[in-house]
């Protein structure tokens, strides 16, 4: 059974079409495609009825966290896809992650019956103290690199989209967009500080971390409707 723990900082921009182009040219020799480079990302948030877990997080706590699943791609139903729970603290991200098939994921989901993993156990009573659920599907395209030399990631995610029914990751990727497609959501993935050859590209370029959520703002806009 795969499980995955992480801890790192993320740190996100938005960035034009140009200052995107301009980035990776100047950074071209210290980074290279890492193996999910070119795809396309489907997720399943859980929340409550209440919505409980997104309006917390929007209020920007210390400490928040969220459950969603995870696939590169469209899966079948005999995919791998990722179960996670992620909490942020201060800045900092630590994920825990299990991998298992679809058809696995759906047993969980109706049956509750699981692997004994302790990943899984964490997942699972937290989804039961919190009256967890499905509750919208969130995708994006993303291009995605890894440094040569420094343990970082950079991935940029364009094109978001979601919905809020046919809740299952074989039924496509189709959403409605709710945002202009003339930009990107840089994240910036690091174990350390950001080197410092991507910091003085980020200043000179005049780039600067913003604070964004995707599922926080399509909460909103869904709520103005």
């Amino acid at each position: 059974m795969y499980e995955k723990v992480f801890q790192r900082e993320e740190v996100k921009y938005l960035l034009s079409e140009e200052k995107k182009s301009l980035l990776l040219e100047k950074i071209k020799d210290k980074i290279e495609q890492d193996k999910y480079y070119q795809t396309t990302i489907c997720n399943i948030y859980f929340d409550n009825d209440n919505n409980d877990l997104i309006i917390n997080s929007l209020e920007k706590p210390v400490f928040k966290e969220k459950i969603r699943l995870r696939s590169y791609q469209v899966p079948n139903v005999k995919d791998d896809v990722f179960l996670e729970i992620k909490n942020k603290y201060k800045g900092i991200v630590y994920k825990r992650r299990i991998k298992l098939k679809l058809c696995d994921y759906y047993n969980y989901l109706h049956n509750r019956k699981h692997n004994n993993s302790q990943i899984m156990k964490e997942i699972d009573y937290y989804i039961k103290f919190k009256k967890l659920k499905p509750k919208i599907f969130i995708a994006y395209d993303r291009i995605s690199f890894k440094g040569k030399e420094e343990s970082l990631r950079i991935t940029l995610d364009s094109n978001l989209r979601s919905r809020t029914s046919d809740l299952n990751l074989e039924l496509g990727d189709a959403g409605k967009k709710y945002f202009e497609d003339n930009y990107y959501i840089m994240e910036i993935k690091s174990a350390t500080s950001i080197p410092l050859w991507l910091a003085k590209t980020l200043s000179e370029l005049q780039i600067y971390p913003t604070s964004f959520s995707k599922y926080g703002s399509i909460y909103k806009k869904l709520k103005e409707m």
